[in-house]
């Protein structure tokens, strides 16, 4: 047999000799917090516990067992190492080795193994590593979540840069603590102020401005250096095609801080964009299908499209005006009066319900809305009206004949007399009751007249008027 290297007393030559095997049993189960005595066949005879923390239930079962069966499949390899160099009296090593527990996590044990007396016997130690597992576990959840955070920030980066870059807006990065120096500028802002790519990153900002632009660039950064709050200027561009709207906030990064400046370019409108825009509103007034009329602070028409011109049965526009708009609304003296009310108060007026009166009697229903515009040269008021004859369709004209709500009813508010709606209303209110009272009567129409104090010939009468009920000869009623 091969002694082994190691000596670990060296005072005397028998330093336990007068231990006895319980004094040896307790020793042994002490150093350890599990502690296995096995034959030479590496089955366990005996199992020690130093530590409350493991499962005694589950190291109780291992008694009778061979090792290599109490551990996990990749462990076995490294038990059955172990029991070869204990055999062997080679020099003692500690090996990693896991148990299955039921119902849990596997319980990770470092083991070393030694062989005892002239028999064969072998006692392995085993050390509690679920300690350190569990900081093993961390260090790795703690790898895995770093390589995910570098990930997402490469994914931010890759996104924010594609923005920075494809974006039409000019957008300039300039350092905030080293003489206003640009950091990056996306292409955007390197084609609007003229730049070459090359004079970017370490140039002064507003180097490609004139001195009078450098120098209210220069002031707008130190407004928002002081205040910390986002400001603008306008500026004129380099190259002359029109204004340069600058905004710029500050931001940090790092213990360092920046501005973020956006440019944008503000075209010069020529005087003949604007005529050109000017007619084309023209033409979309004129062509549109509703109607579209001016008119002064008191009515009266300046201008009308051809919509409108239809609408109010007249061939031309120069018939319109000078004329006042009471000329052709459904209540004259009343509605014109309202809405010129509205707008002097209000400045708009928003879909007022009329009709229009042709110069030939046609009748149209009509929404209208309108605006006041006192600062104009010279002052005006502008009307829409819409047609909304289709829009109230068969519903309405029904209603016209037959309300059957206060809400049909109050829709006929200005298109029917007073006394009309009124009667309308009675008529609606009888057949009501009637209705009702042949529904409790369950259709006896002798006891509908007695419960609404009528004669049955009058009930009858009623009846054909509204059309209500079967109008054949009485039968058992």
């Amino acid at each position: 047999m091969v002694k082994t290297a190691l000596h670990p007393f060296v005072a005397t030559k028998r330093p336990l000799e007068p231990l006895d095997a319980e004094s040896a049993a307790s020793l042994v189960a002490a150093a350890a917090d599990v502690s296995l005595v096995l034959d030479k066949r590496g089955v366990i005879q005996d199992v020690a516990l130093g530590s409350d923390d493991l499962p005694p239930r589950s190291c109780a079962n291992w008694i009778g067992r061979p090792w290599t069966d109490v551990v996990t499949v990749e462990s076995r390899p490294k038990v059955e190492s172990l029991l070869k160099d204990a055999a062997e009296g080679a020099p003692r090593r500690w090996r990693h080795i896991n148990h299955p527990v039921p119902r849990g996590s596997d319980l990770p044990l470092l083991y070393s193994a030694v062989q005892v007396g002239h028999k064969g016997r072998i006692v392995a130690f085993g050390r509690d590593m679920r300690a350190q597992a569990s900081l093993q576990q961390r260090l790795v959840d703690a790898q895995h979540a770093l390589e995910r955070d570098y990930w997402r920030l490469r994914h931010v980066e890759t996104r924010y840069r594609l923005l920075f870059d494809l974006s039409s807006e000019a957008v300039v990065i300039v350092d905030a603590g080293n003489a206003h120096t640009m950091v990056e500028a996306n292409p955007a802002a390197i084609d609007l102020l003229g730049m070459s790519p090359r004079k970017v990153a370490g140039h002064a900002f507003g180097s490609a401005l004139d001195d009078r632009s450098q120098r209210a660039v220069g002031a707008l950064l130190s407004r928002v250096r002081a205040s910390g709050r986002n400001e603008a200027i306008k500026l004129r561009d380099p190259r002359g095609r029109g204004d340069l709207q600058m905004s710029a906030a500050m931001f940090r990064q790092d213990d360092a801080s920046f501005f973020l400046v956006r440019i944008s370019c503000q075209r010069a409108t020529t005087t003949a964009d604007a005529a050109i825009a000017q007619d084309s509103m023209a033409q979309v007034i004129e062509r549109a299908p509703d109607g579209f009329v001016v008119t002064d602070l008191d009515g009266r028409v300046l201008k009308a499209n051809r919509a409108f011109v239809e609408l109010v049965q007249m061939t031309h526009e120069d018939q319109l005006r000078a004329e006042s708009l009471d000329r052709w609304l459904g209540r004259p003296g009343v509605d014109l009066s309202v809405m010129l009310s509205t707008l002097k108060q209000q400045g708009s007026v928003r879909l007022f319900a009329t009709s229009l009166r042709g110069q030939h009697g046609a009748l149209a229903d009509v929404e209208i809305s309108g605006v006041a515009v006192t600062d104009g040269e010279p002052p005006c008021l502008g009307f829409t009206v819409r047609h909304i004859g289709r829009r109230l369709g068969t519903e309405l004209q029904s209603a016209k004949t037959a309300p059957r709500s206060v809400e049909q009813l109050t829709q006929l508010v200005g298109r029917m007399p007073l006394k009309d709606l009124v009667r309308e209303s009675t008529d609606l209110i009888e057949q009501l009751c009637i209705e009702a009272a042949l529904r409790l009567t369950q259709d006896n129409r002798a006891s509908a007249a007695e419960m609404l104090g009528l004669s049955r010939q009058s009930l009858y009468v009623k009846l054909r008027r509204y059309g209500l009920g079967d109008l054949g000869p009485e039968s058992g009623h």
